[in-house]
């Protein structure tokens, strides 16, 4: 009979996150958003017990602070030893965020957990049938910031084992859109010939290579407004022959963008008719926290935003369907207008509202962002800016600009 060995993949659990920027939603609503990384890992752990695994993979970043809760390391140590009656073995690291070192005050998981105890990379071995069948290999972060090339450090040891899985918490080196740790190339792992390479740090699910697999698995529940969509983990089959996998959904909240052409709209109360119309026929198996865009061509969609108009609109809605037992809850609003001689006849025009929307095409913003970056305080509590974020805030100041200009 040929060999087959099946596992759970997942990482970057980030237990007892904080979701800053959300304490001002309803009481009932931050209580189950605060509970979503706890409710998420109960998901992963029954996904496990329900598709009978060998084992569970846990790449990195199982909680959000280095200085681990008690509740979260009890909450964890529960769903491990569910695991354990259900002889499921859990092989897992630490990461940037949890990392060993920052944590005094550690919990004793069951026998069946095994994790990396240093930066060093070791091995641990999956025995089914009394048989050797799985070598897994990894490290954990003793300090917040893993700069080197751990990638060159794997190599396996007994090729008599069937099978060889390696786990990393890191990146690729020219991604510009994360901090850079434990930093690989696609082709530094390939050269490895490991069966499986379980990735973690990065959030957004994504399969860098198919032949072998190197996955990014992506977090089990999204934290703000960038991670939107499904979550969740990925169920591995691995035989001789490859690796059949398939996603499955972890999230106890999804973080959604909606956008809605309100261009139709001459009064403010049919923005919040529209508005009703499109959650009311919106689908979901899960709660959504809903980042919502509302776009026009009516110059009185700023006049009602500046009013506060919109305010009061967004209110009520979230009055009807922040109720429901998968309710919807919108937690942030923006406005974008445009014209559409701005398009077409302003945009080509040799004048002075045409040069200056080319210039808003060919400038970049950082120039004028830098004070702030710099600035010993502030710089603190915001986040580098990616290319979507310049793109975001340019258009903004176009528009704003724009509209005051064409107005009249």
């Amino acid at each position: 009979m040929a060999k087959q060995i099946s596992f759970i993949h997942a990482a970057d659990l980030h237990l007892d996150s904080p979701f800053k920027g959300l304490a001002d939603t309803p009481e009932h609503i931050f209580s189950e958003i605060l509970e979503s990384t706890f409710t998420a890992l109960d998901h992963l752990m029954q996904v496990a017990v329900d598709k009978q695994v060998d084992f569970v993979l846990l790449a990195g970043d199982l909680f959000d602070n280095e200085k681990q809760s008690l509740k979260a390391q009890i909450r964890l140590r529960r769903a491990f030893g569910k695991l354990k009656a259900h002889d499921i073995q859990v092989y897992a690291s630490h990461g940037n965020h949890d990392y060993i070192n920052g944590n005094i005050h550690p919990v004793t998981y069951p026998d069946n957990v095994h994790i990396f105890p240093d930066e060093k990379v070791r091995q641990f071995v999956y025995r089914k049938d009394d048989q050797t069948e799985v070598a897994i290999y990894g490290f954990s972060y003793e300090n917040r910031a893993v700069l080197t090339k751990k990638a060159d450090e794997y190599a396996i040891t007994d090729p008599s084992i069937p099978f060889h899985i390696a786990m990393l918490h890191g990146s690729v080196g020219n991604n510009t859109e994360h901090d850079t740790y434990a930093p690989f190339q696609i082709s530094d792992l390939v050269e490895r010939n490991f069966h499986y390479w379980a990735l973690g740090h990065i959030h957004q699910r994504e399969m860098l290579k198919e032949d072998p697999p190197i996955v990014y698995p992506g977090n089990i529940q999204g934290r703000h407004r960038k991670e939107t969509g499904e979550k969740g983990c990925y169920h591995v089959v691995l035989t001789e022959t490859g690796a059949d996998m398939s996603f499955i959904p972890l999230q106890a909240i999804q973080f959604h963008v909606l956008t809605i052409d309100v261009s139709t709209c001459g009064e403010v109360h049919q923005i919040e008719n529209k508005i009703q119309d499109d959650l009311t026929n919106r689908v979901s198996t899960t709660p959504m926290l809903i980042d919502l865009t509302l776009t026009g061509d009516n110059p009185k969609l700023k006049e009602w935003e500046n009013e506060k108009y919109l305010d009061e609109v967004v209110e009520l809605v979230n009055e009807t369907v922040s109720h429901n037992q998968n309710w919807k809850f919108i937690f942030r609003y923006s406005v974008e207008t445009y014209h559409s001689l701005l398009d077409t006849d302003l945009y080509k025009g040799e004048h002075f509202i045409g040069e200056l929307a080319r210039h808003f095409e060919e400038v970049s913003i950082q120039p004028f962002m830098k004070e702030l970056y710099q600035h010993k305080q502030a710089r603190k509590y915001i986040e580098p800016l990616n290319q979507t974020d310049e793109e975001f805030i340019k258009t903004e100041a176009q528009q704003l600009l724009f509209n005051d200009l064409v107005k009249d």
